[in-house]
């Protein structure tokens, strides 16, 4: 292999490439379908007015992020239950690829066939990040799990930038400048979303079910058994149920920025080529992040690291509270947008290493359904907050609400041991007597 191969180093570099192309895939429909085009194409062509179309747009949002919170720990218990994340993997991509291709059918008036359509594909979207998520301790120890972790998340921002040239290109070859003109790219994210399933399909294996595990139990019995086990042994992971409080706290700031950075571009007066730009900014900020990390995160520590990344996105809000305070002009956005780009690339990969250090290789459909459940459930509750406050008060005390969200999560970040989280899952756990 060639000595850049960044998986060269790794025991399993097909598995653990199969694993990062499904990030790579799934931006298709994070990226463009859920960050840049479906809800302006909702407002724009669907709906009989834009207010009708951003209000209908929130619905879908926020319908599937609520299903997603509530079958996230169980399908989590299921799956490990029956050894099944890479069936179940491949099956959601699958069926969500095909699904956001069909956006492509939805007309004016149409909202009954967006709804019909958008809220599966977000659900299986959703779930399958959970269970992409589970792999992790599969694929790596706690020595690498940061490495591993950010090279996931730097081939997530690999395939955004890329989607967003395959975009600006389209744009410019065929003149697609309106909504209207926007279906070819629906059918497009379907097909790059399907591709980068395949790899999976090809080498992604669960690891071999227990001894004496009993395949005849039902399914569902299985789940519930298995999610009253983890609530028994809750003290034995300790760690992680802080972490995923924390988690919580500062998620309520990532999720807000994930459904409004664009509404905070459009309105200092970005135009849609700015956006595009912008966005893209981002993702280079983000995955070149994650391309450090992927060297130091390991040596720093999944702790240290995250309490940076949370500085990183205080003074990034701040600025731009900063900013609207000021009626600054929006040229001065564009240094704080790469900062949200960095908080992006670097909150990502060591929350995800953290869970997946804290995480017994048994248990890890189930603890990542937790985590999933957690972080779809901030950003039912974030965005909330951030909107209600910047109706009543302003923009400026919404993002000051906003950066109390990463100042709480870092002081909080203190009551995490790293050590003693990683040791309750190398330690094996106490016999019980009858």
């Amino acid at each position: 292999m060639p000595k850049f191969n960044p998986f060269a180093k790794l025991d399993n570099p097909k598995a653990v490439w199969a694993w990062a192309m499904y990030d790579l895939a799934n931006q298709s429909f994070q990226l463009v379908i859920n960050t840049l085009l479906f809800g302006v194409y909702l407002q724009k062509v669907v709906a009989r007015s834009e207010d009708d179309g951003r209000r209908f747009w929130s619905y879908l949002v926020s319908g599937s992020l609520i299903v997603v919170v509530v079958l996230s720990p169980v399908i989590g218990a299921m799956v490990d239950a029956k050894s099944c994340k890479a069936r179940l993997l491949v099956l959601s991509g699958l069926a969500a690829s095909i699904l956001t291709a069909c956006l492509a059918l939805v007309g004016k008036d149409q909202l009954w066939l967006a709804a019909a359509l958008y809220i599966p594909a977000a659900i299986l979207v959703g779930l399958g990040e959970n269970v992409l998520a589970a792999f992790l301790p599969d694929l790596a120890s706690p020595r690498n799990m940061g490495f591993v972790s950010a090279l996931g998340w730097t081939m997530s921002y690999v395939g955004a930038i890329v989607l967003q040239l395959a975009v600006l290109l389209g744009v410019a070859v065929f003149d697609w400048k309106t909504p209207e003109q926007w279906r070819p790219l629906f059918v497009f994210s379907g097909v790059w979303f399907a591709l980068g399933v395949i790899p999976s399909m090809l080498f992604l294996r669960d690891r071999p079910r227990g001894v004496g595990a009993d395949t005849r139990e039902w399914i569902i019995a299985a789940a519930f058994r298995r999610l009253g086990q983890t609530i028994r042994e809750a003290v034995r992971y300790r760690q992680l149920k802080t972490f995923l409080l924390v988690f919580f706290v500062y998620s309520l700031g990532t999720q807000t920025a994930v459904y409004f950075a664009g509404s905070i571009a459009t309105d200092f007066g970005f135009s849609t080529q700015e956006l595009f730009l912008m966005t893209l900014l981002l993702s280079l900020s983000a995955g070149a992040t994650s391309v450090v990390l992927a060297k130091y995160q390991d040596r720093w520590g999944s702790v240290p690291t995250l309490r940076g990344v949370l500085a990183v996105w205080f003074v990034t809000i701040g600025s731009i509270a900063a900013l609207y305070y000021w009626h600054a002009p929006k040229a001065a956005l564009w240094i704080p947008a790469a900062g949200i780009g960095i908080g992006f690339g670097g909150i990502g990969t060591a929350s995800r290493a953290l869970v997946g250090c804290f995480t017994p290789p048994e248990k890890s459909a189930e603890f990542f359904g937790l985590w999933g459940m957690i972080y779809k459930g901030a950003g039912v509750a974030g965005p909330f907050i951030f909107a209600w406050v910047w109706s009543k008060v302003g923009a400026t005390a919404a993002l000051a609400i906003m950066c109390s969200f990463f100042v709480l999560g870092a002081l909080l970040l203190y009551l995490v041991k790293e050590r003693e989280g990683i040791a309750a899952v190398t330690v094996p756990a106490p016999t019980q007597s009858a």
